[in-house]
């Protein structure tokens, strides 16, 4: 019996002795300068997180924040011996609402803090978009193609190509119609041969029906800001605003008009870019 509580007060006494120990550490990181300097650094560098804007079955994503990882950046400084702000580690703060998984919901907007606005065209059958994609390299611009099934059967060259230039590619299915078994084809090859991460249908008008078949497939369903029709500069120079995402179709009046569009738009502090990267709730900050 003597042995056991010897044992159990030798136990004890380690535990103590380590409690006691990471306690003493901890005392002494506390009163290091280098870590004083990050505690001070913590405020001035955080940013706030945004939460995605819910109104009804309409969405807006949000934006991460971020904040200064404060046993990283100790750990990273005290190698150097001193405290520098190019050291500092950040890591991710999430949203409490964010757009991830929000199928069911209609993305109306960029979240209008990231200042990015997306061109998305509207490739219907026959429609011929070599003048189109001439003037989006020359301008070196990112933007986003919804393509109709029928124009998708006839060129899968084109979706490979726009798939190395890093343009999203959207399903339009055929004529809108996303309860067409064909839709699951095509949001298959997109995002097999595409390499495409995520997926998007489109509406213009609420569809119940559609944004359900677009759901239940995991594709985010895009309603958006803006759909031009006969006059494509008069109608983005009324209505353009940070966040926006606009719809273009493939005709004469755009192609003679898209190079004055995309000047105006850049003109005005917008960066132009593909729905992914404008959508992307984490991209601001590169974690």
């Amino acid at each position: 019996m003597k042995k056991f509580f010897e044992y159990i007060g030798m136990i004890s006494l380690a535990c103590f002795s380590f409690f006691f120990t990471e306690k003493t550490v901890n005392v002494v990181k506390e009163a290091d300068n280098i870590m004083i300097e990050i505690k001070k650094a913590v405020e001035m560098n955080k940013t706030e997180s945004i939460d995605a804007i819910i109104k009804e079955d309409t969405i807006i994503p949000g934006i991460y924040g971020k904040v200064v990882d404060e046993e990283k950046s100790y750990q990273k400084m005290k190698r150097v011996g001193s405290y520098q702000e190019n050291l500092l580690v950040y890591k991710q703060q999430k949203p409490n609402i964010q757009l991830k998984n929000q199928y069911d919901k209609y993305i109306i907007s960029g979240n209008p803090k990231k200042n990015m606005v997306s061109l998305i065209f509207l490739v219907k059958e026959n429609d011929n978009v070599n003048k189109i994609e001439a003037i989006i390299e020359q301008k070196d611009i990112k933007v986003s193609f919804f393509i109709d099934g029928t124009w998708f059967e006839n060129n899968n060259d084109k979706i490979l190509s726009w798939a190395s230039k890093n343009y999203t590619i959207g399903n339009l299915s055929y004529n809108m119609n996303y309860t067409n078994t064909s839709f699951v084809w095509m949001d298959t090859i997109i995002k097999k041969i595409g390499n495409q991460k995520v997926s998007y249908c489109y509406n213009e008008t609420p569809n119940q029906k559609a944004l359900e078949m677009c759901a239940l497939n995991k594709n985010y369903t895009i309603r958006p800001t803006l759909v031009v029709d006969k006059y494509p500069l008069t109608e983005i120079k009324e209505n353009l605003a940070p966040g926006s995402i606009i719809a273009l179709p493939i005709n004469e009046t755009v192609i003679r008009e898209l190079p004055v569009i995309i000047e105006f738009i850049k003109g005005k502090g917008y960066e132009i870019e593909n729905l992914y990267n404008h959508l992307e709730e984490i991209s601001e900050y590169g974690f």
